[in-house]
């Protein structure tokens, strides 16, 4: 499923964005009959890993995290408390605000220049350099909800009456529902920092392992993406050798990507246990803002109407191909006509 919706998000932004290339895709398009290949254009956020504006936003994040910590950890429920608390909290949001915008550009635009080219050594390097330098920056941010959240309800919805602060309800909001499973801060901090070397790497790992991944398919050495690309060729004959070359290729690679899985899993287990998470899904509920019981109702419509949807919709794509059955490889094919 990873595979599919990057491929469709890939795809979708790639051709909703302007071309531009590399000296190394220029030097490539030389070669070949497709010319150079579309990139994100980024330039809004960034000119390019070596632009001075990145090493100076991050410097930036580095000192104002450590000046927001040095103002305000450990005075929150004093200024709620305080005459001017509407105020003095709002100022506060502000600047968290302010840091996490700043901070969110940087992690995009290296998130974005790493899906570019998951396999680029260089690329690889900054993406992993500046979300280092980013979950140090963010430890010093960590106190600011935590600390919200143990302020008493009675003085916070006061002080929402002023507008400086009355501005960021719906985000306060927000904060005050994970509030029953937030941890001591000093184990929020271990679980944040850890994260670099914990589920974070294991998902860079995957990403990476299926970047480096290649498929034979017709003679042809592909790596995955024009390899899924097949899987829509009006060609059935190129739809199953893409599938078959898939399946072989990702056989071969079953330990390590089991291994992935059952880590990634088991993370998640014992983060779940830890926050007093009743459910596998409830953390994703709790982000997505929506009740289980809401999501629940919508599963089991969903499969209550597989044989009258899906199913049919299958039988009925099976005898469009003149086929008894619908092979998987033809499931994403379009239709002959």
């Amino acid at each position: 499923l990873k595979f599919m919706v990057q491929r469709k998000i890939s795809r979708r932004n790639v051709a909703a964005t302007t071309a531009k290339s590399r000296p190394q895709a220029q030097a490539a398009a030389r070669k070949s009959p497709l010319g150079a290949l579309p990139e994100w254009n980024l330039a809004d956020l960034y000119a390019g890993l070596d632009d001075p504006a990145i090493k100076r936003d991050l410097d930036r994040s580095d000192a104002e995290s450590v000046a927001f910590e040095q103002s305000y950890k450990g005075r929150l429920d004093d200024l709620a408390r305080g005459p001017d608390a509407g105020a003095a909290l709002g100022e506060a949001v502000r600047r968290y605000e302010a840091l996490d915008d700043l901070m969110g550009r940087l992690g995009s635009y290296a998130g974005l220049v790493h899906a570019g080219d998951t396999v680029d050594p260089a690329r690889t390097k900054f993406y992993g350099d500046v979300q280092e330098r980013l979950t140090a920056a963010s430890t010093h941010l960590l106190f600011f909800t935590l600390e919200l959240n143990r302020v008493d309800d009675a003085l916070l919805q006061a002080a929402m009456a002023d507008p400086a602060l009355g501005h960021y309800r719906p985000w306060l909001e927000d904060v005050r529902r994970y509030k029953p499973y937030q941890l001591e801060d000093r184990v929020e901090q271990l679980f944040h920092e850890k994260s670099m070397t914990g589920y974070s790497a294991w998902n860079r790992l995957f990403d990476s392992t299926i970047a480096n991944l290649r498929f034979k398919v017709g003679g042809k050495t592909l790596a995955i993406e024009p390899t899924l690309n097949l899987l829509q060729d009006r060609s059935g004959v190129k739809r199953k050798a893409a599938a078959q070359a898939l399946a072989k290729t990702f056989a071969q690679n079953l330990q390590q990507f089991a291994l992935i899985t059952n880590t990634l899993a088991k993370d998640k287990e014992i983060s779940d246990r830890w926050r007093g998470f009743a459910d596998i899904a409830d953390a994703r509920h709790l982000d997505n803002r929506v009740e289980r019981e809401v999501v629940d109702a919508l599963v089991a419509a969903v499969r209550a109407a597989y044989p009258r949807r899906a199913q049919r919709y299958v039988a009925l794509k099976a005898g469009w191909f003149g086929k008894k059955k619908l092979p998987h490889w033809d499931r994403n094919a379009r239709l002959p006509q």
